[in-house]
């Protein structure tokens, strides 16, 4: 934000910044809390994530559409969901180093396969423009929000509803906080965490499509930033609650628009440490909620942590 505007600035571009850089995270919490409420939790949705971004970007190319990339991406996700599900049904094996090891997996893959797609620009997803009623270029900026955005604070709602009020939302909610339970109600644990994990799959990386064809809008081998681990940190601390993860994800984007903010409105001094207010929020969630001496509230039975 320019100085034409004075201080008003900083908010307007922490509300502009918090909702796009919030994106990301919104896919990839609900994602995994779909995931870890079957009982199951993902660390690899970071490579996923990235995958997402390079497949979702590839195919904007090639094809010319954007939503096509998102539908490619979360095609992906899927697989790599599946996959990860598929070797976690065997006994004695630890979906979290799973996790890490298919997290490097997925990096690796779009790292080889996204180096033709460095250079080419693909169509970029489109934005509502709610700061139409504005004359001030920086109120239509902040304002101008990606229909992804939307989507995930619907799908945020609908999770929310679906776990509490349906009977897929009961049956995840079962396997995740108890397998033995779930048998008895005639319910193969391992099937519905095949499946919670390919969900949680498919929108982490709709989440890493968004970055590459929106914001930055771009392809590059950096595009994460460990956003996808970072999430896994949200989901604890929201407590496995869909509308949760959505508020959460907003306040880690607004941390992560701090310094982009105070840098706009002429701040040359120390602006960059604001740069790293996610990864500190990171730590200290995890410090704050890593306590032997009692569960975390409200995490599934079945979870690993919590065991």
């Amino acid at each position: 934000m320019s100085d034409s505007i004075g201080l008003w600035g900083v908010p307007l571009a922490i509300l502009g910044g918090a909702i796009r850089v919030s994106t990301p995270f919104i896919f990839v919490s609900l994602g995994e809390t779909i995931t870890e409420r079957s009982g199951r939790i993902n660390l690899g949705l970071e490579g996923t994530l990235v995958f997402g971004a390079m497949t979702g970007y590839a195919t904007a190319v090639v094809t010319g559409s954007p939503w096509l990339g998102i539908l490619a991406a979360a095609c992906a996700g899927i697989l790599f969901g599946l996959f990860h599900g598929w070797i976690c049904k065997f006994p004695k094996v630890n979906d979290i180093a799973i996790g890490i090891a298919l997290m490097q997996f997925g990096m690796g893959l779009a790292f080889f396969f996204g180096k033709p797609f460095i250079q080419p620009s693909a169509p970029h997803l489109p934005a509502i423009p709610f700061g139409w009623w504005s004359s001030v270029p920086q109120v239509q900026a902040a304002l101008s929000v990606n229909v992804l955005f939307i989507i995930g604070a619907l799908l945020a709602v609908a999770l929310w509803w679906a776990f509490r009020n349906t009977r897929v939302g009961l049956i995840i909610r079962v396997v995740g906080d108890s397998a033995d339970a779930a048998r008895a109600m005639g319910l193969n644990p391992n099937t519905v965490r095949l499946f919670a994990t390919a969900v949680g799959g498919a929108l982490a990386a709709i989440g890493g499509a968004y970055l590459s064809l929106y914001y930055p809008g771009s392809w590059t081998e950096g595009i994460s930033s460990g956003q996808g681990l970072m999430a896994v940190a949200l989901v604890i601390f929201a407590r496995w609650n869909p509308i949760g993860c959505f508020a959460a994800a907003l306040l880690f984007g607004g941390a992560g628009a701090l310094g982009p903010a105070l840098q706009s409105v002429g701040v040359t001094q120390g602006y960059y440490l604001f740069y790293a207010a996610p990864y500190v929020l990171t730590l200290l969630i995890m410090v704050a909620t890593a306590s032997p001496s009692r569960q975390l509230a409200g995490a599934p039975g079945e979870l690993s942590i919590t065991k």
